[in-house]
C-alpha cells in the first residue's frame, strides 16, 4: 500500500468526512490524518482493524509460547494428548452420572 496517496490533512477530513469514510470502508483502505503537517491519526475500516487486532493477538500467543519453550515450561505431545483424553473421559463419566 502506498501511504503517500493516503495522507490527508484534518481540514480535508472535516470537509469530506462522509466521502472519506465511504472510501475507507469500501476499499478497506487506511488513511493517515495530519494536523499541522504531522501524522496524528489513522483512519481505517473496521474489517482491517479487526484483522490487525487478531494478528496482534496471535503474535502475543507466539511470543508467550516461545518464552515458555525457553523457560522449559512445556510438556511432551504424548502427555498433552493423554491429559486431553483423561478430561474427555471424566466429562463422559460425569454426564452418565447425571
Amino acid at each position: 500500500m502506498k501511504y503517500s496517496k493516503s495522507i490527508k490533512p484534518i481540514s480535508y477530513l472535516k470537509a469530506h468526512a462522509s466521502e472519506l469514510l465511504r472510501e475507507v470502508s469500501e476499499g478497506e483502505k487506511t488513511m493517515i490524518i495530519t494536523h499541522n503537517g504531522e501524522a496524528k491519526a489513522v483512519l481505517q475500516d473496521i474489517r482491517t482493524y479487526e484483522k490487525t487486532q487478531e494478528s496482534i493477538a496471535l503474535l502475543k500467543i507466539l511470543a508467550l509460547s516461545a518464552k515458555s519453550l525457553q523457560e522449559g515450561k512445556y510438556k511432551p505431545l504424548q502427555k498433552s494428548l493423554e491429559d486431553v483424553r483423561e478430561k474427555i473421559e471424566m466429562m463422559k463419566k460425569a454426564k452418565r452420572e447425571v
